[in-house]
């Protein structure tokens, strides 16, 4: 499976409407959407306010990632915004297997994120529940930083465990991606990129979507 979840983290905050209606007429399979709180990541995006108008106009199913921490607590926010997949943090967890069935229960997929440091083995007793692993292939917090090369074993690894546990799992990578590893990415295991600065960056970017692709 390949695809393409663009990051709105590096669209034109300016005029949004433009940069969504973009990627609704795009090849993009999902959007996805960083919250950062400026307390589990040094760094804070957007919030619910804009998530919600973000909903109104986007027609590709919502990727909601949350680099926050205490994310038990936004279930229901991020599930009025009708999106289709909440991405929760391994590190910011306390009680993981809690999250995971109140996430299904309000009707969404759930993702565990990684960060770069953590071994996909953590998630060994937990990945037969996940429908998505996202592997951090940057430090978390700002985009257009540089592709951590280790991501290609820990994608080979978390590939081995989900098959082995039977998980149904995809694999989703986020932090340097471009068309220059894409196809690397996608060999290794991979099933969903998320491309921020790449895409919203280029001069063409629906071509840099089909690029990726």
């Amino acid at each position: 499976m390949r695809m393409v979840a663009p990051s709105l983290l590096s669209a034109n905050f300016l005029d949004l409407r433009t940069d969504i209606e973009m990627i609704n007429d795009s090849q993009a399979d999902w959007l996805h959407l960083d919250v950062m709180d400026g307390v589990f990541v040094p760094n804070i995006s957007f919030g619910f306010p804009i998530l919600k108008q973000v909903s109104k106009i986007c027609k590709k199913p919502l990727d909601v990632h949350l680099m926050i921490v205490e994310p038990q607590k936004f279930v229901e926010q991020v599930r009025d915004l009708n999106a289709y997949m909440m991405n929760v943090h391994y590190e910011a967890c306390i009680h993981l297997n809690r999250t995971v069935q109140e996430i299904h229960k309000n009707g969404m997929k759930a993702g565990v994120t990684l960060n770069p440091h953590t071994p996909v083995a953590f998630l060994e007793d937990i990945v037969a529940d996940l429908d998505l692993v996202l592997l951090m292939s940057v430090n978390p917090g700002f985009a257009g930083q540089t592709f951590i090369e280790n991501t290609y074993k820990k994608i080979r690894d978390l590939k081995e465990l989900i098959l082995r546990r039977n998980s149904r799992a995809l694999i989703q990578i986020d932090g340097g991606v471009s068309d220059q590893n894409a196809a690397a990415l996608y060999d290794a295991g991979a099933d969903v990129l998320v491309a921020g600065s790449y895409v919203f960056n280029s001069p063409d970017p629906q071509n840099a979507i089909i690029r990726i692709k």
